[in-house]
């Protein structure tokens, strides 16, 4: 066993001190006002980018903004396959920087509100896939053509959904192929997204990204014409998650359930004893549903209500 594998799982398994837990996340979301949470807030592992009088939208930027720094953390603690790992499970950072460049380059100077300067992107560091190069594309041209040069290949389109869209596929298929213990998560979340943009939305993906799909979810399900037909097609891997919601309306249902399941698959990974990936998969799992909740928690101490007024599901973590 590499002292570096050891180091790494030992980091993995010491960050779970950085969680708020289920206490803390219920005194955030009882707070009467968002500034008697940030106050909180300020006392806890979330404190480095939290600051007094910021915005709902702020505050819960900064708790993102915790976790990606506890992901670099661990990437850097971890030998090349650990960090891949990480890399892949951090993905959505590189998502939402990318959806924010597009929105920029698409923007009309001419509209309302488009020369409000957006926040910074998130600071990646080694946790980067293709940032640097998508960074520098001036249209929206060059970024598609910059991801299809990339290992987040070609989205289909230049659009924002397109874009958006073809990134969180792509993600989700690298994910189940480069860390097994998170493929159960990749495929169930990969149905609701698929779900929730044909047979919510109304909107179709396009064939590149359906294709792509279809190595998760299978063929019959990505072409399958009603949402009943799509749930009944669904391999294993993603079926739980849509258990029991009958009607695509009911979707929303989800969300909550995929992070209970990756919160209990991410505590069992981190019990186990063994010096592999699947403590360190744990750790960023539990982190991960903890910041999710936590920003949960803020946009309700934003409204001035408590625990009885927010589903159980967002507060409770699974036991």
């Amino acid at each position: 066993m590499g002292a570096g594998r050891v180091a790494g799982v030992t980091r993995a398994r010491a960050l779970r001190t950085r969680c708020l837990g289920p206490d803390g996340v219920r005194n955030v979301a009882g707070s009467r006002t968002l500034d008697d949470a940030l106050r909180y807030l300020s006392a806890t592992a979330y404190r480095h980018d939290v600051t007094p009088g910021a915005t709902t939208a702020e505050a819960q930027r900064a708790v993102s903004t915790t976790l990606l720094w506890h992901l670099r953390v661990l990437a850097g603690w971890q030998p090349a396959t650990g960090a891949d790992a990480v890399r892949a499970l951090a993905a959505g950072f590189e998502i939402s920087n990318t959806e924010q460049h597009l929105r920029a380059l698409s923007a009309d100077p001419r509209r309302p509100g488009s020369q409000r300067l957006p926040p910074p992107p998130y600071r990646l560091g080694a946790l980067a896939i293709a940032w640097t190069r998508l960074a520098r594309t001036r249209t929206p041209a060059e970024l598609r053509t910059a991801l299809a040069a990339s290992a987040w290949g070609d989205p289909g389109g230049d659009s924002p959904a397109a874009v958006a869209t073809g990134m969180r596929v792509s993600a989700a298929v690298r994910l189940a192929t480069e860390v097994p213990d998170a493929a159960r998560w990749a495929a169930a979340r990969l149905a609701l997204l698929f779900g929730r943009e044909v047979f919510v939305v109304g909107r179709r993906l396009p064939d590149v990204s359906v294709r792509r799909a279809a190595r998760l979810l299978g063929g019959r399900a990505v072409r399958a014409g009603s949402y009943a037909d799509f749930r009944q097609a669904l391999p294993a891997t993603a079926k739980w998650l849509l258990d029991g919601l009958d009607e695509a309306a009911n979707l929303w249902r989800a969300e909550a359930r995929w992070w209970d399941a990756v919160e209990r698959d991410g505590r069992e990974l981190l019990r186990r004893s063994r010096f592999g990936p699947e403590p360190v998969v744990g750790a960023v799992a539990v982190l991960s549903a903890d910041a999710w909740r936590t920003r949960g928690a803020l946009e309700l101490a934003a409204r001035g209500g408590g625990p009885g007024d927010w589903p159980a599901e967002v507060l409770d973590a699974p036991g």
